[in-house]
């Protein structure tokens, strides 16, 4: 039985949303969004999110074009990829994130939350939605 946590994350230019899968791997929880600094900063709050929830596994969300293709979005994920495998000494999946930002505002719309609420968490949203997709992938799979 898996009892450790994965995180997930979506790394963009302004802010990197951060979520996390219960002890069991059934479900996603947005947990912080941050807002980016520097790497080294930015890397050292992803270390101590790993180091509180002891995680075993990171799901960097892989912004891919509609029609599959990688482009520089995708490119920078692959880069940040390797740079959290080298600084963390974990495993990176790279995990398919088209429409979950999207999918996460209309949540948000639909909720009601103002835009200015709304750009502090829709990361965090989005990397729940696609963490998410990545757990129930990983249960029915088993």
């Amino acid at each position: 039985m898996n009892v450790s946590r994965t995180l997930g994350i979506d790394y963009g230019d302004v802010r990197i949303g951060i979520a996390v899968s219960d002890l069991m791997g059934w479900t996603a929880q947005g947990v912080e969004t941050i807002t980016r600094k520097s790497e080294e900063a930015d890397l050292a709050r992803i270390g101590e999110l790993i180091t509180q929830y002891e995680v075993d596994t990171i799901v960097l969300g892989y912004p891919k074009n509609m029609n599959g293709t990688i482009g520089p979005r995708g490119e920078l994920s692959e880069q940040f990829a390797e740079i959290l495998k080298a600084k963390f000494n974990l495993p990176v999946v790279l995990w398919d994130e088209r429409l979950s930002t999207m999918a996460a505002e209309r949540m948000l719309i639909s909720a009601d939350v103002s835009r200015k609420k709304r750009k502090g968490v829709v990361d965090k949203m989005a990397a729940a939605i696609f963490l998410q997709s990545y757990l129930d992938r990983q249960q029915n799979g088993k």
